[in-house]
Formats: C-alpha cells, sequence, structure tokens
C-alpha cells in the first residue's frame, strides 16, 4: 500500500524530472533551434541576458546524463511492480488521479528531452552529412 510519503517523493521526483528534462531544451535545443531559423540575435540576447546558458551548453553532456538518470529514476518510481493505492475510497481516487498525474508530467519530460537529445547531439551532425 503506498504512503502519503511515497505519493509525495514520487510526485517531488516527477516534478525535478520535468525540470532537468526542460533545462536540456533551455540550454541546448532552443539555442541550437533558433540559430537555425536565423535568429542569432535573439540567441545572443539570451546568453547576454542569461549567462550561465554558455556553462550549461559547455557541459551539455552531463546536464543530459543528469537529466536522463532523473527520468529513470522518475520511471522506476512510476512503474515499480510493488506500487499500489490505498483501497479506501477516497484515498484511492486521490491516489489514482495522482499516478495520473505524474504519468502525464513523466511523459511530458520525456518527450522534451528526446526533442533536446535530437536538437544537441543529432541535428548538427545529420546537416552536415546531408550537405556533403
Amino acid at each position: 500500500m503506498s504512503k502519503p510519503d511515497d505519493l509525495t517523493k514520487e510526485s517531488s521526483v516527477t516534478w525535478l524530472a520535468l525540470f532537468t528534462a526542460t533545462g536540456t531544451l533551455v540550454c541546448c535545443a532552443i539555442p541550437i533551434i533558433l540559430v537555425s531559423l536565423g535568429l542569432g540575435a535573439v540567441v545572443a540576447s539570451m546568453v547576454s541576458s542569461l549567462p550561465f546558458l554558455v556553462t550549461l551548453s559547455e557541459h551539455k553532456i552531463w546536464v543530459f546524463s543528469i537529466s536522463g538518470v532523473m527520468l529513470m529514476l522518475s520511471a522506476w518510481m512510476l512503474y515499480r511492480p510493488e506500487r499500489t493505492c490505498p483501497t479506501v475510497p477516497k484515498q484511492a481516487e486521490l491516489c489514482h488521479k495522482t499516478q495520473l498525474w505524474n504519468r502525464c508530467i513523466y511523459w511530458f519530460s520525456v518527450i522534451l528531452w528526446i526533442i533536446g537529445i535530437f536538437a544537441a547531439f543529432i541535428v548538427l551532425p545529420l546537416t552536415i552529412w546531408l550537405e556533403g
């Protein structure tokens, strides 16, 4: 049976996974997409306003690795075999609703992470290969 602490911990990890997956977009995917669309001035403005983007971009392998680990931890917490909800109707309804929201947030995070991986590591080599 899931305890309220388990649900809180699960929600916290899911939100942290969303935060780290969104970080991969901010550091790597959005600037690459903007430059590809000819909006380099916007990227220059972003970098001058948010200088930490340079540091994140320089360490993008670590950013993606940490966010990938967070997503795996979140997946384990969401889909582990011994995961159950209480039998009390009110608590069971809340538990199922929380599980549904956590799974939606998790899969949204996974999609963001995949977009970030594609933009940060695949687009440039693919473009060079197709032009060459």
